[in-house]
């Protein structure tokens, strides 16, 4: 079962491009759940790194979207990004040396953050996207 689906309704943000990444990220999260219930090692690190991989992708791009824009809180926005970003390379690390886990309580953790997120903050991008064309 999945960890998150994404729904235009939900977390559709009007912008293309955007939501084809956020689906994907649902998609690679899900992933990344799907191999913790299932306990193989090697299969979580590859997941991990592909789900943290494609976060840094998504966020550069929302960002230069929004700079392109000269969207207002682009700042407070990066911040929240950077923030959600060094405490998962930080996890990253330390499952890689070995002295952590990635558990249920990891993946509800980034579905958490990503449900709060994208309505609440991503939705108030898309005005000023849309508006400097950026479909």
């Amino acid at each position: 079962m999945s960890l998150i689906t994404w729904t235009q309704e939900k977390f559709g943000t009007s912008v293309s491009k955007h939501d084809e990444e956020h689906q994907h990220l649902f998609n690679l999260l899900n992933k990344l759940h799907e191999s913790v219930g299932q306990g193989e090692r090697g299969t979580i690190g590859k997941n991990l790194d592909s789900l943290i991989a494609f976060v840094a992708e998504h966020f550069a791009s929302e960002e230069k979207n929004m700079s392109a824009v000269g969207y207002p809180s682009l700042a407070q926005h990066k911040q929240e990004h950077d923030t959600l970003v060094q405490t998962c390379v930080d996890l990253q690390k330390k499952f890689h040396a070995g002295s952590a886990e990635i558990t249920e309580q990891t993946t509800a953790f980034l579905r958490d953050w990503l449900i709060k997120h994208i309505p609440q903050i991503d939705f108030m991008y898309a005005p000023a996207l849309k508006a400097g064309g950026i479909q």
